[in-house]
């Protein structure tokens, strides 16, 4: 080979190097769903559900890029039906039924979830949702249950939690691992029963338990068997819900705590070094609440930085904050407040790109109630703000869900009619071209 052949023969190699180079970042770029930085508000798009009459809504994305939606179908005054469906050509095709009861615990805030198991060849699934136990109002369990390859049928359900104990279970939060198993977090009412005497006759309601709600974690596997099921918290904010995400250490579990003194902020436990930490707050409001506010934080995970959002109601001033991580959860900046004009919160939060995050939640101004979505950069900057639905401040409206999709996100939420029936709605947020 020549002198020049011998260039000729280089550049075309350097040339093929930087094209494979090119590709392989592309495709890296568009497998994890990270895209170009957002600087002008999204073009929102409705997408049709397949249900008439059904609500709680809720979004799962799976780690291959697919995006799920479950609901809960009311069939009739008696029969509650938990279906999904899987987004395919910016529409929703419905999967199935997953399972069906007369006897279901079916709240506004403490809604079913959808997901898949990770790091299998073909698709395991799980959902979860609650079950009557007792005649008491919150006496229902935590059912889980799995649809395997090749099976059309969902298997029989079993009760996530090993107590036995009629009491509260719920706010489950449930978080895909690299072990291919899923974890579980729950809120769990087991000691929050004691034996009925004159003095106390079986209170009922949430303020007036005799022991603490706790949470708890547990792992379940492909098979259906629960294992691992630890104790992370004692005392814990009654009926908020919880959220989880997955960073470079390890899981980490986000939630509203309950102090002696009846301070309810949020806090966060991590899972590092093959042991859990202890619980401590992502920042201190001091917001002191005799009652559980039902308003649960929200979390996303890029790597090993964190993003949560939270409401709080310290004064009687409802404030909507987002704070930042980035090691995992051990220490925090400063929170940035994203609407302090009352709002009802029930946030929702998750990353757009590197540098974004996307933040929903239920605003309360000038007399309108409206889903609004603001993009906060990691520096705490904040970037577009817009109002995406009018909405209903009733709890029946639910907690808008929000996923990545192709560089923007998926919205669902609960729409409530005049005469009280309520319809499920989603959105399609791209950025504009």
């Amino acid at each position: 080979m020549t002198n020049y052949q011998d260039a000729v023969f280089m550049i075309e190699c350097k040339n093929v190097k930087l094209i494979l180079v090119l590709f392989w970042a592309n495709l890296y770029a568009s497998c994890i769903g990270f895209a170009q930085i957002v600087s002008r508000p999204f073009n929102v798009e409705k997408i049709s559900v397949p249900c008439q009459k059904g609500g709680v809504p809720n979004l799962f994305k799976h780690s291959d890029g697919s995006v799920w939606l479950s609901w809960v179908e009311y069939q009739d005054d008696t029969t509650d039906i938990l279906k999904y469906a899987s987004l395919k050509d910016n529409q929703w095709r419905e999967e199935g039924e997953i399972s069906r009861g007369t006897n279901w615990f079916v709240n506004w805030a403490d809604f079913p979830s959808f997901t898949l198991f990770p790091n299998q060849d073909k698709n395991y699934f799980l959902a979860h949702w609650l079950q009557k136990s007792a005649s008491g109002t919150f006496d229902y369990d935590v059912r889980i249950s799995i649809k395997k390859p090749n099976q059309s049928a969902w298997s029989p359900s079993i009760v996530l939690h090993q107590d036995g104990i009629s009491a509260e279970h719920g706010f489950v939060s449930l978080l895909p691992e690299k072990t291919g198993k899923i974890r579980a977090f729950w809120l769990d009412g087991r000691l929050t029963k004691v034996p009925e005497t004159p003095s106390n006759n079986h209170a009922e309601d949430h303020g007036g338990h005799h022991g603490n709600m706790t949470l708890h974690t547990a792992l379940v596997d492909t098979f259906g068997m629960v294992s691992d099921e630890t104790l992370l918290d004692s005392r814990i904010c009654d009926c908020c819900q919880t959220a989880s995400a997955m960073v470079e250490n390890g899981p980490v579990v986000i939630y509203r705590d309950r102090s002696e003194r009846e301070i309810r902020d949020i806090s966060i436990i991590r899972f590092e070094n093959g042991a859990w930490s202890e619980p401590s707050n992502i920042y201190r409001d001091e917001w002191m609440i005799a009652g559980c506010p039902v308003n649960g934080p929200a979390m996303s995970a890029h790597k090993n930085k964190l993003a949560i959002a939270w409401f709080t109601g310290k004064n009687k001033k409802g404030e909507v904050k987002v704070i930042f991580s980035e090691n995992g959860g051990r220490t925090f900046g400063k929170p940035v407040v994203i609407d302090a004009d009352n709002p009802l919160g029930r946030v929702d939060i998750h990353w757009l790109n590197e540098k974004q995050v996307a933040v929903s939640w239920i605003s309360n101004k000038s007399k309108s109630t409206n889903i609004s979505l603001q993009v906060v950069e990691s520096n705490g900057k904040k970037g577009i703000f817009q109002h995406i639905t009018d909405t209903s401040p009733e709890r029946l409206s639910g907690f808008p869900i929000i996923v990545p999709y192709e560089g923007g996100l998926i919205l669902s939420t609960t729409e409530v009619n005049s005469d009280k029936s309520t319809q499920i709605k989603t959105y399609r947020l791209s950025i504009p071209q």
